[in-house]
């Protein structure tokens, strides 16, 4: 039997990488893995996972994708964590926003597959879909996003519930954890705020905006969940899921759990309001989610926010 092929668009974030170490920790492989870049293919990646296939892919134009069909061929599963997700980015350049976090040209090149209702296509969304008005939203609420980046997400979700069979869009919270095997140009969130502790100066804190952040491998566990669901029932897949740590805190609450465990000095930690700051976008204050339907669905509980801190920062100390 052939293995079955999975790709990973966007493997060279953070999101990607982790799911790429991901399968390369399954024992047996028993799939092919390819994944696309952007602008160049970081070797640390390549040799770390030398078994799979990198493409080079335009995301905006789509311009890649038929080298993608020429040497790897369609995809069983596709994993899409390719997104502009920068909201300040995206306020300033709606247009890019739009052409990359909705993923036109990847939908349309599955669909150029005579069997195109073969493939399972996992989507990344976010909880900025959500207005921010309350605490805990459901899947059915009402997607009232405040920003850009939450209007592109939507979207996205809209196209891909439109266009493709089979599909599972995961709104995700902030993702957390270790770094990846080629480190992100981004700052990580729980790596920053144990940095600027450990420098010893005041750093202020929003004691006003609440998300449940998620722990990276939760979110690997969960995909890798959906993708052998997928091979073993062989159903019709339509899922929407919130994907969501179990606590819903502040970002003074997560400075203090980092304070906390990584040994610092909570009193440098200065709560202030998120109103106070021009951020240069509008961010919604409350955008915890119910993980109701997650946990039931593929009988996963999420890591509690503490103890994802301690393994991310257990992992920085040993690094």
């Amino acid at each position: 039997m052939s293995k079955k092929k999975v790709l990973v668009v966007g493997g060279t974030g953070y999101l990607g990488q982790h799911v790429l170490q991901g399968f390369a920790e399954i024992r047996g492989t028993p799939y092919d893995v390819a994944f696309t870049y952007n602008s160049f293919p970081p070797q640390p990646l390549l040799d770390a996972f030398p078994d799979s296939f990198a493409f080079q892919v335009d995301l905006k134009t789509g311009l890649g994708f038929h080298s993608i069909s020429q040497q790897f061929g369609q995809p069983d599963v596709v994993v899409n964590c390719a997104a502009l997700s920068v909201p300040r980015a995206c306020e300033k350049d709606p247009d890019a926003a739009t052409s990359i976090n909705v993923p036109t040209s990847l939908v349309n090149w599955l669909s150029s597959f005579t069997q195109d209702d073969n493939t399972l296509l996992i989507h990344l969304s976010t909880d900025q879909v959500y207005e921010g008005v309350k605490s805990f939203y459901k899947e059915e609420d009402e997607a009232v996003p405040v920003n850009v980046y939450g209007k592109s997400k939507v979207a996205a979700e809209r196209f891909i519930s439109e266009k493709w069979a089979n599909f599972a869009i995961l709104r995700s919270s902030i993702i957390f954890g270790p770094q990846t095997v080629s480190p992100v140009p981004k700052s990580l969130p729980i790596q920053w705020i144990d940095g600027v502790l450990s420098k010893g100066d005041k750093v202020e804190f929003f004691y006003d905006e609440y998300r449940c952040p998620v722990y990276v491998k939760d979110v690997v566990t969960i995909i890798l969940t959906l993708i052998d669901k997928w091979f073993s029932e062989g159903k019709k897949t339509q899922l929407l899921l919130n994907v969501g740590g179990p606590d819903r805190v502040s970002r003074v609450q997560m400075a203090e759990a980092v304070a906390q465990i990584g040994g610092h000095d909570s009193s440098l930690i200065k709560p202030i309001s998120a109103s106070s700051v021009d951020r240069g976008v509008m961010s919604p204050a409350d955008i915890s989610m119910d993980i109701t339907k997650l946990v039931q669905t593929l009988n996963i509980s999420p890591t509690p926010f503490k103890d994802g801190v301690k393994l991310t920062l257990a992992v920085e100390t040993c690094s």
